[in-house]
């Protein structure tokens, strides 16, 4: 079950977990599945979506954590200075918020549909929120 799919607004990726570098990450979020949530564009990161999930505790703490994913990766702030969020890179990423800079485990990484991806992160952008649904397939 590490294969995903990952249906954002009009676009299709698949995907999958990257198990072996966030195991406990993967695991809590393999949980959750099939997630459906809204997509609304970064404040201060630069060129990504995020999911803000407020006060959720998902019970996480850093593994495989970075300050600067990759487009297609997706990281997960497990809280702590700032509130919990996703965050899905789409373009050049400093992941941060208003207290300054955060770090994320990344525990999904895109594997098809990264011609489109930009172009997704644009119209989260200009035209607001989209819905996510992220799936095993």
């Amino acid at each position: 079950m590490d294969k995903l799919r990952i249906t954002a607004g009009s676009y299709v990726f698949d995907a999958k977990f990257e198990t072996e570098l966030a195991p406990k990450t993967v695991a809590v979020f393999k949980k959750l599945l099939p997630y459906e949530q809204k997509v609304i564009h970064v404040r201060w990161s630069g060129e990504g979506v995020w999911v803000p999930l407020g006060e959720t505790d998902l019970g996480l703490t850093y593994e495989n954590h970075t300050s600067y994913p990759h487009p297609g990766q997706m990281i997960v702030y497990p809280g702590g200075i700032s509130e919990t969020e996703i965050l899905l890179a789409y373009g050049a990423v400093h992941f941060a918020s208003k207290l300054g800079q955060l770090a994320g485990n990344h525990f999904i990484t895109l594997t098809s549909g990264m011609d489109k991806l930009y172009e997704f992160g644009r119209a989260v952008l200009y035209e607001g929120a989209k819905p996510i649904r992220i799936e095993a397939i």
